[in-house]
């Protein structure tokens, strides 16, 4: 075959080969956090298990509701998932009235995490006990700052619970992701944050106090809410979902990929590493978790008056 006839058949061959299988595994805050950190840790033995190629895509930005929302709105033909903490999916869809979306519209595949929030701030701050976080805010009512990563998130519900719990009124400052808060605690405009444990030695900073029922074995000097006089529990936990309307084989095959993800040493390793905890729950019970969780949040909303058009 002539050299150009046989460049014109390869190149045509090539257009006409089937594009090797990828998920989209979309992570709805910046590089760097926690969310980023654990899906990057679990997405090359998540593929493999799946036996497709799965790439990361940070889409930030509102809470985490825009990298969400394009996950609700995708085709539910497996190539899109989404691994994401408790806000976007539960607290935002009732927090806003135009988020987009709603839990109805993605298929719970799994749960990988649970981890702990607790208060901390950073070592040179001068705060130390909670004590000290209610004297300050009683001096500087509505002026005392402290972090979230955005409105209705878990960092900034808890921290209107305590508020209300304490009798005090602090400034609410949202940021994109947790690495922009570190990077505020750094130029000191803001001392107090509510989040997952694993900042805490990361970034070395001082555990005030930790929102869950007991202590935590990796902060065993650290009171609970509780203990202090105030019934706060909270933790962040992450799961996987994909849009609605995925066949129930596709689930399954995610599931089980989901599953051996988090038995493997190689992930509870690497996040054993940076402290963050693996709990496991499969499909079924993913979803009545989800929707226990989906009504006590909206609760909270109401409660406190949060929702936002």
């Amino acid at each position: 075959m002539p050299g150009r006839l046989f460049a014109a058949a390869l190149a045509a061959s090539l257009l006409a080969a089937p594009a090797a299988a990828q998920v989209t595994m979309v992570i709805a805050w910046p590089a760097g956090g926690a969310t980023d950190i654990s899906g990057r840790i679990m997405q090359p033995v998540f593929a493999e298990a799946l036996g497709e190629a799965v790439i990361i895509k940070n889409v930030t930005g509102a809470a985490g509701t825009i990298g969400t929302l394009e996950v609700a709105r995708a085709r539910p033909d497996g190539k899109t998932i989404l691994i994401t903490p408790v806000g976007p999916v539960m607290i935002q869809p009732q927090l806003r009235r135009n988020v987009g979306y709603t839990i109805e519209n993605f298929t719970p595949i799994c749960q990988v995490l649970d981890s702990p929030v607790i208060m901390m701030t950073p070592k040179t701050s001068g705060l130390r006990t909670l004590a000290d976080v209610i004297a300050k805010a009683k001096t500087e009512p509505g002026a005392f700052p402290y972090a979230s990563t955005g409105p209705g998130t878990i960092p900034h519900i808890s921290m209107v619970a305590f508020e209300r719990g304490a009798g005090i009124s602090m400034n609410h400052i949202p940021y994109r992701g947790s690495g922009q808060v570190m990077q505020a605690f750094g130029e000191g405009s803001v001392t107090l944050f509510n989040d997952q444990s694993n900042l805490i030695r990361q970034y070395d900073l001082h555990p005030i106090a930790i929102f869950s029922a007991a202590r935590s074995p990796d902060f065993p000097d650290t009171p609970t809410m509780r203990e202090l006089g105030h019934d706060h529990v909270y933790s962040i936990w992450s799961g996987i979902y994909g849009p609605a309307g995925m066949a129930p084989d596709l689930v399954a095959r995610f599931e089980r990929a989901c599953l051996a993800t988090m038995a493997n040493p190689q992930v509870r390793e690497g996040l054993a590493r940076v402290q963050i905890p693996i709990v496991v729950k499969n499909a079924a019970e993913f979803a009545a978790f989800g929707k226990d969780q989906y009504a006590r949040f909206g609760e909270v909303i109401k409660a406190a008056n949060l929702v936002l058009d």
